[in-house]
């Protein structure tokens, strides 16, 4: 299991860097990437905690960790240009948080975010077919989320992915320990969401190839 989408105390959630890298390694993950919440106000600063992080604890950790942000609630003419200064500032991933029906992001956000050349696009909501096949003509990847609430339109994701050939991904959204979900949690919330096992199971490779390559790993 992999997960790309990740927050620490550096945005809102519960766990140091450190113990959020501990707990997925003992929950079966073999990689992370710490994608903490962030816009204009806050980027460098998370991503220099977090690169600070990786180099000192990085080899120590029994996991595979990459560091990146969610830009989050960032107006949507904004997006592309705060996508190329966080990989500019050392961002190996950049996810952009979506569409999802429980908040109120900006319309224009899904689009913005494939435009830019997003890496990962977080709970997408009520995504358009245009969009998701803009996403597949661009690789960004779209999320199947564990997360209560923006899970609620898996469905509709997974039914717009399989109509454009657009990738996907599962991810946490982990906030805290309890939403590391186990193998066997994510193959359920997969099924839930209409996926077949081969689409599982190539969600499931699609982040293991996103990983090995912004990490330089073999595949």
């Amino acid at each position: 299991m992999i997960d790309l989408h990740t927050h620490t105390t550096f945005s809102d959630g519960e766990l140091i860097p450190a113990e959020l890298a501990r707990r997925a390694a003992k929950a079966g993950y073999k990689g992370l990437a710490i994608t903490d919440h962030a816009d204009h106000s806050n980027m460098y600063l998370i991503l220099e905690n977090l690169q600070r992080f990786a180099k000192e604890a990085g080899p120590y950790l029994d996991i595979n960790l990459a560091v990146g942000v969610e830009l989050t609630h960032v107006p949507p003419g904004l997006i592309p240009g705060l996508i190329t200064e966080a990989r500019r500032a050392g961002a190996m991933l950049v996810v952009v948080h979506g569409e999802t029906i429980v908040e109120p992001v900006a319309r224009g956000t899904n689009l913005a975010a494939i435009e830019g050349g997003a890496d990962v696009l977080a709970h997408p909501g009520l995504i358009t077919e245009q969009e998701a096949l803009l996403a597949a003509e661009n690789g960004v990847l779209l999320e199947i989320t564990t997360r209560k609430g923006h899970s609620l339109t898996n469905g509709h994701v997974a039914v717009m992915a399989r109509k454009t050939g657009a990738g996907l991904v599962i991810d946490n959204d982990a906030h805290a320990p309890g939403d590391l979900v186990s193998a066997e949690m994510r193959a359920m919330i997969a099924k839930g969401a209409g996926l077949t096992k081969d689409e599982h199971l190539q969600a499931e490779r699609n982040a293991e190839a996103l990983l090995s390559r912004v990490l330089g790993l073999h595949a």
